[in-house]
């Protein structure tokens, strides 16, 4: 599997692996979710503390079918935590989730979104027997658009105004996939 990147990003496709989380990656997670610059591209949008994130860690079951969510650290071939990957949303009626990640921006680039969504979808088919995932993507998030498209994620439905930035809105794009 090949692929390129219309801002120059070469993508070597290194190896991935999604594993749960643990205590040391609170630190990791706290920049995550308390990173303005995503808040525009997801639900969240107000800071979370140390204790709130720490609480959640543990006290979350790690069963999809109680939480109705499953978020993951994703990891390079060096064991370097680079990001995190989410099913939220999780419908075992219908057999769908949404699918959300979250590269840090020194590892953007690289292949690891790919490969970790890759996995994550290998896993939503075989283990959970998901028949589609889906994700919001705001509608310029170029990159997004192109990473998920180039996953087989067909755009359905252009949402008007879906996402609030603080200052303005932008259009989103329901985007999904059948496993």
């Amino acid at each position: 599997m090949k692929s390129s990147n219309d801002k120059g990003c070469h993508e070597a496709f290194p190896l991935v692996r999604l594993r749960a989380m643990e205590p040391e990656d609170l630190d990791m997670l706290y920049r995550i979710e308390n990173d303005k610059t995503l808040w525009n591209v997801g639900t969240t949008n107000v800071p979370y503390s140390r204790y709130a994130l720490h609480d959640y860690m543990a006290n979350v079951s790690n069963d999809i079918y109680v939480d109705r969510q499953l978020r993951l650290i994703v990891e390079n071939g060096d064991g370097e935590t680079v990001g995190i990957v989410d099913l939220v949303d999780f419908d075992p009626q219908h057999r769908r989730a949404e699918i959300g990640i979250v590269i840090a921006n020194k590892y953007r680039c690289r292949g690891y979104a790919t490969e970790a969504l890759g996995l994550l979808a290998e896993y939503a088919v075989s283990v959970l027997h998901l028949h589609q995932l889906y994700v919001v993507v705001d509608a310029y998030n170029e990159p997004s658009v192109a990473l998920f498209s180039k996953l087989g994620y067909s755009t359905v439905s252009l949402i008007k105004d879906w996402l609030f930035d603080g200052k303005k809105y932008h259009d989103a794009l329901l985007m999904q996939t059948f496993l």
